[in-house]
């Protein structure tokens, strides 16, 4: 039971390609964003779009897959956690950042 207290899963297309970083130790990061789309009715009975983004980051081989087979359009299903985390910005102000830390992940695209 303790896998479901925090466990997230999308399906979705990357708005751009991953950006990939080797830190001081060599393990390398990833940071991409994909889109998530809901389609529902509205009160009208009108059908409605709705476009969630979501900030990714994957670590060490993960990230070195993102790096290698995703780009800009690739539709992918992850699987990771939630995490929370701020930092200060150049005026000194608090800006706070959720992302989800990518556990696994699947490329949906065909194969061309």
């Amino acid at each position: 039971m303790n896998a479901l207290r925090n466990n997230v899963r999308l399906i979705g297309h990357l708005g751009d390609d991953p950006k990939v970083r080797k830190l001081d130790n060599g393990r390398a990061v990833a940071n991409f964003s994909i889109a998530t789309n809901e389609i529902f009715k509205d009160e009208a009975g009108n059908k409605q779009s709705e476009t969630t983004w979501h900030k990714l980051v994957a670590w060490g081989k993960q990230a070195e897959i993102a790096e290698k087979y995703l780009k800009k359009g690739s539709e992918i299903a992850i699987d990771g956690k939630l995490k929370n985390r701020s930092y200060e910005g150049k005026e000194g102000e608090t800006h706070y950042v959720t992302e989800v830390y990518v556990n696994s992940m699947l490329m949906l695209d065909k194969k061309q």
